[in-house]
């Protein structure tokens, strides 16, 4: 009877142990509860950067107000959470640290800024943080290969290549130029600019650069056409790319094309005053909506986002709609025990993703994880922009 009770006592001690490790176990995913997975972003809110930031911050928390209203996925909330890093890397660092060691995010989602993510990575990854969509079309985002690493849509040098191909066949333009900043950024479109020119036999004729913060390109521009130059590829954001074609027009000199990539598609781009910027030509891994012509979908986005936020969305909201849509697609996919291993698995089966803007197609894979190489072109058409090709372009 002493022996079976033994038994008895052994068994229920072992069941018991037993029982608390599977409860370390399911407690040892960071972010992951029952009834939570801890999303973090660490972004520009209030730097220069802040017409992204705020906007992709601001339409993703809308999306996912709306899952965790209805209930969730598999019964888990998303909490998101935010960060400032000012466009800032030491602000960006210290950013992270508080996302991945105190806040113990279980996925970092639409970071921004290339410096500032790369930056981060080896501590991100040391911690098993998956890294997804960040707001930069650098191609450190996806390269070289990190089996946490994702990107989502086609990158600067895509853009770039496949701009100036176009152009080159199109318009028939023989002499490559090329405007940059002098940045890492700036680099990479360089990068593309020559590797293009070798590919099609052809010479980067001259080049300029400039600092991020300039504001007079003249020197630049006066350099670029004393060369000839008949198609500059630029490297530039917002308001470098605004400042050097206006000041190309307004010295008259029209018989060249301008062409720009992603960092620089955005509305403010396209309604600078006086049409500064009709006829610039941009190559764009997304869609640029407009409300009076957008489907009854994008049109009841629109609306819902303008009623929260007080504002029109910009294409930050439309990247921050499309990133939180896929992050819920692919939480449900990962099944209820979700762990970072059944997260990157449901990452990597997904394939013909489309958001509900027409954008590219997204695939990935167990060796594919940027989800496209599809570059849309656009020229500047009476302050907006006109898609102009049709269909994706290719290099």
């Amino acid at each position: 009877m002493r022996m079976r009770t033994r038994i008895m006592a052994a068994t229920a001690a072992f069941a018991m142990v037993a029982g608390l490790a599977g409860v370390a176990e399911a407690q040892s995913v960071r972010g992951v509860t029952k009834s939570e997975v801890v999303i973090g972003q660490h972004t520009d809110l209030s730097g220069p950067a802040a017409s992204y930031g705020v906007h992709v911050s601001n339409a993703m928390r809308l999306y996912f107000d709306k899952i965790n209203a209805d209930g969730g996925i598999h019964g888990r909330k998303i909490r998101f959470i935010v960060e400032d890093h000012q466009y800032q890397v030491p602000r960006a660092v210290q950013a992270a640290n508080k996302l991945i060691n105190r806040d113990k995010i279980f996925l970092m989602a639409g970071a921004l800024g290339t410096p500032m993510n790369n930056a981060v990575f080896e501590e991100q990854f040391k911690a098993n943080v998956p890294n997804l969509g960040p707001l930069t079309a650098a191609r450190s985002m996806s390269e070289p290969f990190h089996p946490l690493k994702f990107a989502t849509y086609s990158t600067y040098y895509d853009h770039s290549r496949a701009g100036i191909k176009y152009l080159v066949a199109k318009n028939n333009r023989k002499k490559l130029c090329a405007l940059y900043q002098d940045t890492d950024f700036g680099k990479e479109v360089f990068d593309a600019v020559k590797d293009q020119a070798k590919a099609m036999n052809m010479q980067v004729v001259e080049t300029a650069t400039n600092t991020p913060i300039a504001t007079d390109f003249t020197a630049q521009i006066a350099k670029l056409r004393g060369a000839g130059c008949d198609l500059v590829a630029m490297g530039a954001i917002v308001r470098d790319a605004i400042v050097p074609y206006a000041t190309a027009r307004k010295m008259g000199w029209t018989d060249v094309d301008f062409v720009s990539q992603s960092a620089s598609f955005d509305q403010i781009v396209a309604s600078a005053p006086g049409g500064a910027t009709e006829g610039l030509y941009v190559g764009a891994g997304t869609v640029m909506p407009y409300r009076d012509t957008a489907s009854p979908q994008v049109a009841a986005w629109w609306d819902s986002y303008k009623a929260k936020y007080n504002t029109d969305p910009n294409i930050g909201s439309v990247y921050g709609y499309g990133l939180a849509d896929l992050i819920v697609n692919v939480l449900d996919r990962a099944g209820k025990d979700l762990t970072t291993e059944k997260f990157v698995k449901g990452l990597e089966s997904l394939s013909g993703y489309r958001d509900i803007f027409g954008g590219p197609v997204l695939t990935f894979g167990p060796n594919k994880h940027l989800g496209t190489n599809e570059v849309l072109f656009y020229q500047i058409q009476k302050g907006r922009f006109v898609q102009i090709a049709d269909g994706p372009i290719k290099y």
